[in-house]
């Protein structure tokens, strides 16, 4: 994610976007029922290689079906009170010259429940061998739950006419619906300067939402991008994206488990690409709630860990937690990236210090600088981070960790060999912990010994014939 430097582009930049997205509004809510509402529904043509183009917005439930396919053109929107139901085995493509993207407003519903044989797919409209980073939008989805910016709401970032944030009256258990065996390819676009689609972005979504086994692939800005909220996910993938793959900021608290992120050691974006990002907002306020997620079981695999080249000049590092985050990360990995973990400014240092940020139990492996603060910073983060009893540790060589070898990009083998110190060490005693979420296992990093990425997941979308 790039901020604007100032609040009043800030403005331009959303007053304008407003302007060209409302005349393709939309919403939705969740139901079961999968006839659409005779008023106020999309505007949905025949375009032929039994494919539908949807257009406009809902206010009222609606079905795709698997027997055909689904072309979004432009801002598609899910109405307040409206539920959009996907079935298994769905194929959905967004229109490139439109920027097709499909935004879940407050108060509508997302109901894209797909199973390991038959997922949900999003991807490109462009043939097989021609499709590319940012081909299409990707997908929005605003909640009601709480988050630090002035008011308590927003408008989303990347253009939609779509506020994010329940205002003076916030619920952090809002539900947004259902989200299951999904996989986002090829999605992420810059609509304006500094106002970038994700390929799933989260706008104050709620705890009540369900979001699991998602694979994002090839974004053309963040894989993922939580803004404010307390959403649970897990089983999520960040495979060769542009920018960050796990960006959180504006108060998100929510808790991540098993998440894969693996990139391309040739692209980078010219902002710095890097595994976590996290700020508390845009200027690094004390403002609450602050941005504290929980992670766990995470394995952040870096440029080095694909290739023994030099990567691209833009990558920088494993985890960057700056501007009063107080991001935690426990049980994970972060390997081969140019830097392993920074914990940038004052604030985020103190923070460390006080127990407010946790790392705990993380391996950082093959990142030729390890662990590093801004410069004239007096916090001495290595002395942190090997604190005795934080259960943390520095490999010097992405070899150290006992996986397969460097990873093959169209079929990484991903579970540790045996005698990996990946395969133990993982501790639930921290607070941060001590919820039914989490699942209690003995691995550090998103895999022990079963491959959850099987049989949903793609490693080659950019061959695979839809």
């Amino acid at each position: 994610m790039k901020f604007p430097t100032n609040q009043s582009l800030w403005a331009l930049l959303i007053g304008g976007a407003l302007l060209t997205a409302t005349s393709c509004k939309k919403d939705d809510n969740e139901d079961t029922t999968p006839t659409p509402t005779p008023s106020a529904s999309f505007t949905l043509t025949d375009v032929g290689n039994n494919t539908t183009k949807v257009e406009g917005s809902t206010d009222g439930n609606y079905t795709f079906t698997a027997n055909k396919k689904w072309l979004l053109q432009g801002f598609v929107y899910v109405n307040e009170g409206a539920t959009l139901t996907i079935e298994p085995g769905t194929i959905i493509k967004g229109d490139k010259d439109s920027k097709g993207t499909l935004i879940i407003k407050r108060g509508a519903k997302i109901n894209a429940v797909g199973t390991s044989a038959s997922p949900i797919v999003f991807t490109s409209n462009q043939p097989a061998g021609s499709r590319d980073y940012g081909d299409w939008g990707g997908i929005i989805i605003c909640g009601k739950a709480n988050n630090n910016q002035p008011g308590g709401e927003a408008v989303i970032e990347g253009g939609p006419d779509a506020m994010y944030g329940g205002g003076n009256n916030p619920n952090d258990a809002d539900n947004s619906g259902s989200m299951r065996y999904v996989r986002i390819e090829f999605p992420g676009i810059a609509f304006q300067p500094n106002q970038e689609i994700n390929g799933l972005t989260l706008g104050a979504v709620g705890s009540g939402t369900t979001i699991d086994h998602i694979q994002v692939s090839y974004s053309g800005d963040d894989s993922y991008e939580w803004f404010g909220g307390t959403v649970n996910v897990k089983n999520i993938v960040a495979f060769r994206g542009w920018d960050d793959d796990l960006d959180t900021d504006n108060g998100f608290r929510g808790r991540v488990q098993f998440a894969a992120c693996l990139r391309d050691p040739n692209i980078a974006d010219q902002s710095g690409s890097n595994g976590f990002e996290s700020d508390n907002d845009a200027s690094g306020s004390t403002t609450s709630p602050y941005t504290k997620p929980v992670f766990s079981n995470v394995s952040i695999f870096g440029p080095y860990t694909v290739s023994a080249g030099a990567p691209n000049s833009q990558f920088k590092r494993g985890a960057h937690i700056r501007r009063n985050s107080r991001c935690n990360v426990h049980n994970s990995v972060i390997a081969g990236y140019p830097t392993g973990v920074l914990i940038d400014g004052s604030l985020s240092e103190a923070d460390a210090t006080s127990g407010e940020l946790q790392i705990r139990n993380t391996i950082v492996a093959g990142c030729p600088s390890s662990l590093e603060v801004v410069s004239g910073s007096t916090f001495d983060i290595a002395a942190w981070f090997n604190t005795s009893g934080f259960g943390n540790s520095v490999l010097p060589n992405v070899s150290d960790l006992g996986l397969p070898t460097l990873f093959t990009l169209t079929s990484p083998d991903l579970l540790p060999n045996g005698g990996s110190p990946l395969l133990s060490g993982a501790d639930f005693s921290s607070s941060n912990l001590g919820d039914a979420f989490f699942e209690h296992v003995s691995f550090r990093g998103a895999f022990g010994t079963d491959n959850w990425t099987s049989g949903w997941c793609n490693w080659d979308p950019q061959n695979t014939a839809y």
